[in-house]
């Protein structure tokens, strides 16, 4: 490694996570970055090494354990230390819960709740390390969830029970890691502009809801706090007269 500070961030091709991983390359931050998709990984690998760090791209799929397994393997090779870990990859499905089918539940907690607490855990050596040697930063963990785990939305009920779990673990790892400098923090945004949300465009157009350089900014702001500000979770809505809705 080149000594510079190190992330991690899943889902890290395109969306909220590319977003994030362009800001932290921006800010001198050596990448590993994971996506499922070859091609579009290929292309943010292109895209961040254009802006003068190291990045090394990793193509995997959450949902398949030997993946997660292979990507945690990477990172004990390559990295001394981790200063900022983005749980950026998710997966959503949308019915009600008398429809939905099991199979689509467990994927969606395989994905969004599963290979995040294997990676933290797997991790935490490198993030106590990072932690060690930026000791008023400490380092940072920032995971990205949904309103729908704060608030619930019909239709929505096994997307959210998904993400309220990925905040649990969060608050969790603070009450276990903060002391040693290592904390989390979930970002959970009503509807960003992003593919995931292309389905409901019929319902909420494209320029009304969040941008993703938003929650960039929420995620940067993040990193850049000192060891003894935990922020266990930050809500963002979108304006209107029903801010508890996506």
């Amino acid at each position: 490694m080149t000594g510079r500070p190190t992330a991690l961030v899943t889902g890290g091709s395109r969306g909220i996570g590319f977003a994030i991983a362009r800001r932290l390359a921006e800010a001198g931050h050596d990448l590993i970055v994971c996506a499922r998709r070859a091609e579009t990984m290929a292309d943010a690998e292109r895209s961040l090494s254009a802006t003068g760090v190291w990045v090394h791209a990793v193509q995997a799929d959450l949902a398949v354990e030997e993946d997660v397994r292979r990507l945690i393997q990477v990172c004990q090779d390559r990295c001394d230390r981790l200063d900022v870990l983005v749980l950026g990859a998710g997966i959503g499905a949308a019915g009600p819960v008398e429809e939905l089918p099991l199979r689509r539940f467990d994927k969606l907690f395989a994905v969004n709740v599963r290979a995040p607490y294997a990676l933290v855990q797997a991790l935490l050596p490198l993030l106590r390390k990072g932690a060690a040697e930026n000791p008023r930063h400490g380092a940072k963990i920032v995971a990205l969830a949904s309103i729908t785990g704060v608030y619930p939305e019909p239709g929505l009920a096994a997307y959210g029970a998904s993400k309220a779990a990925l905040g649990a673990l969060c608050r969790s790892v603070n009450a276990e890691a903060s002391a040693a400098g290592v904390s989390a923090t979930v970002i959970s945004p009503g509807y960003v502009d992003t593919d995931m949300t292309q389905g409901v465009h019929d319902e909420v157009e494209p320029a009304a809801m969040i941008s993703t350089a938003d929650v960039a900014e929420l995620a940067m702001s993040v990193t850049r706090l000192s060891v003894n500000a935990v922020v266990p979770e930050i809500v963002v809505t979108r304006p209107g007269g029903q801010l508890h809705r996506a």
